[in-house]
């Protein structure tokens, strides 16, 4: 009977942990759908404004300090954008992996000599890269506590005044790309230099037989553009990693919901089993006993 008793609040346990990870997929779904209707609203902007940009990089004669590559590539900077919470699967591991490998083909000299580091947003990649042989410049454990464009923008900032003063030779960026709620790209792209071929690329796919005038000066509008540009990059990345967050989550708890329902069939059966065979040996103890008096 104590085995019975086991499988039980095997059970009882079981089921405690679907009315948990239930509720969690409903949470994380609720969170879904926000984190869409931001990513919806801002996708247009960040799109115009690349537009707008490449145009007037293609119309600019000088080159802006933020597309001027260095004669020199001295010090690599990352940015890992990751979420704050777990129970979300492979979500934050298959970011990592990636980050780490391409650094270990593309930059592995710099990480030795120490003259790559990262900004690591959330709390998984700052414990994560912390816990590592990685040079950590700035983190930011808990980055979704308050998720507002002006603290994306204080930490582009920063980083742009070091690319400028030329403590920062390239900046890297790194986040999921929302792609459906089962599905996520994993991206890893620059971010300074400004490249202005890709830019032009951008361009090239509007309309040009439209003639701008503009005021004050293309270089005069570029100098405060381009830095905008970058922090709605940094934003669009935030967001799309914050949307890919909560459709990993609202997947994995799902899948923990129908592996415990499976789990508590099984058990079930085999609390079943165990009872029917509890009560097979009960009855014939029984009959044993009744015999035994009958011949006494």
């Amino acid at each position: 009977m104590a085995n019975l008793r086991d499988i039980r609040n095997r059970i009882e346990s079981i089921k405690n942990t679907q009315q948990i990870t239930r509720a969690m997929k409903m949470v994380a779904a609720a969170k879904l759908r926000k984190a869409q209707n931001r990513i919806i609203e801002t996708r247009p902007y960040a799109s115009k404004m690349k537009e707008v940009v490449a145009r007037l990089v293609k119309n600019s004669g000088d080159q802006n300090v933020l597309m001027r590559k260095p004669e020199k590539t001295e010090n690599i900077l990352f940015i890992v954008v990751s979420s704050d919470r777990g129970l979300c699967g492979a979500f934050n591991n298959n970011l990592f992996k990636k980050v780490q490998a391409h650094i270990e083909e593309n930059f592995s000299a710099y990480q030795k000599s120490g003259d790559l580091s990262l900004v690591t947003l959330g709390k998984k990649a700052t414990k994560h890269f912390g816990k590592r042989n990685y040079k950590l410049r700035d983190q930011d454990p808990n980055f979704y506590d308050d998720l507002e464009f002006s603290k994306v923008s204080e930490i582009m900032k920063e980083i742009v005044a070091d690319f400028k003063a030329g403590e920062i030779d390239a900046v890297y960026l790194a986040y999921n790309e929302f792609k459906s709620v089962i599905a996520q790209n994993r991206i890893i792209e620059p971010v300074l230099p400004i490249d202005p071929s890709k830019l032009i690329g951008e361009e090239s796919e509007t309309d040009d037989s439209i003639d701008y005038i503009y005021e004050p000066g293309v270089e005069s509008i570029l100098d405060d553009l381009l830095p905008l540009h970058l922090n709605m990059q940094l934003w669009k990345a935030v967001l799309e990693s914050n949307a890919a967050e909560q459709g990993a989550r609202m997947t994995a708890m799902d899948n923990a919901t129908e592996n415990a329902k499976e789990l508590e069939r099984d058990l079930q059966l085999e609390y079943n089993q165990a009872r029917q065979s509890a009560i097979t040996t009960e009855i014939s103890e029984i009959v044993s006993g009744a015999q035994a008096l009958e011949e006494a």
